[in-house]
């Protein structure tokens, strides 16, 4: 039996992803951000997913509200009702996931699970806008890309978890380790650098595509980060730079806007 085909996948690589809406060129996880990559061709987002403290999923990355809104508190231990009273930079409301899930149909998300409880509110959300093919679940927490695993079933498209890139990592050096690398999923999404050190590289790449996984790596927000990595053949970049990701697709002749 071959590995699995996820609808998500099911593109032309490279992908361009944009890390949060594009942090570094737009107000992250806000509705602006993600329309102006929409408008710019990105078919690909990437984003964090939170629980409110009576369940509802937000689109948000951090604990607490307090680094980039004007109001403070945990996610987790405040209402829908109080955090839609924040504003992003002091301008632009906090995304439910219902919002933004249901705002283009034909846009791919790539969500981040940011904490415990986040799974089961996050599941009934797709399964109520029939997104299941538009979505790829990944973690830091093997427990919750376990979780999120055994909650959606094997036909959503989900990353390795830290284990598992480990695991692939270490396979990459050694063939009495490929056994190691057995959990389902489509893709290992990785960082450039890990412990300060390159982590793709093209033993790396090599070792995923044997397994029949897409490697895409983050935050890629340099031109010569991003032109090392397209040069190494991994199948997605993350970035918070998308017009300057797009720029070096369409100069690569690799751009295939939506």
């Amino acid at each position: 039996m071959g590995p699995v085909r996820y609808a998500f996948l099911d593109a032309p690589t490279p992908i361009a992803m944009a890390h949060r809406g594009g942090a570094i060129e737009h107000l992250e996880n806000t509705m602006p951000a993600f329309e102006a990559c929409v408008a710019m061709g990105y078919r690909y987002l990437e984003t964090d997913v939170r629980v409110s403290a009576d369940g509802v999923p937000v689109v948000f990355h951090d604990p607490a509200l307090d680094r980039v809104t004007d109001h403070s508190g945990r996610v987790d231990r405040l209402t829908w009702a109080e955090i839609s009273g924040a504003r992003i930079g002091g301008r632009e409301p906090v995304l439910r996931l219902e919002e933004l899930l249901g705002a283009w149909p034909d846009v791919r998300f790539n969500l981040d699970i940011k904490a415990p409880g986040v799974v089961g509110p996050l599941a009934r959300t797709v399964r109520r806008l029939g997104a299941e093919g538009r979505i790829c679940l990944g973690s830091f927490s093997d427990a919750r890309v376990a979780a999120a695993r055994r909650v959606f079933g094997p036909g959503v498209c989900t990353s390795l978890g830290p284990r598992g890139v480990a695991a692939l990592r270490l396979s990459s050096y050694s063939p009495r380790a490929a056994g190691l690398v057995g959990i389902p999923a489509g893709c290992a999404q990785v960082p450039l650098q890990l412990g300060g050190r390159a982590l793709v590289d093209e033993r790396f790449v090599a070792a995923a595509h044997a397994r029949g996984l897409q490697v895409h790596v983050w935050t890629v927000n340099t031109r010569a980060e991003t032109e090392a990595m397209l040069d190494l053949g991994v199948d997605g970049v993350m970035t918070d730079r998308p017009a300057m990701l797009r720029d070096i697709l369409i100069a690569r002749g690799q751009w295939v806007p939506r």
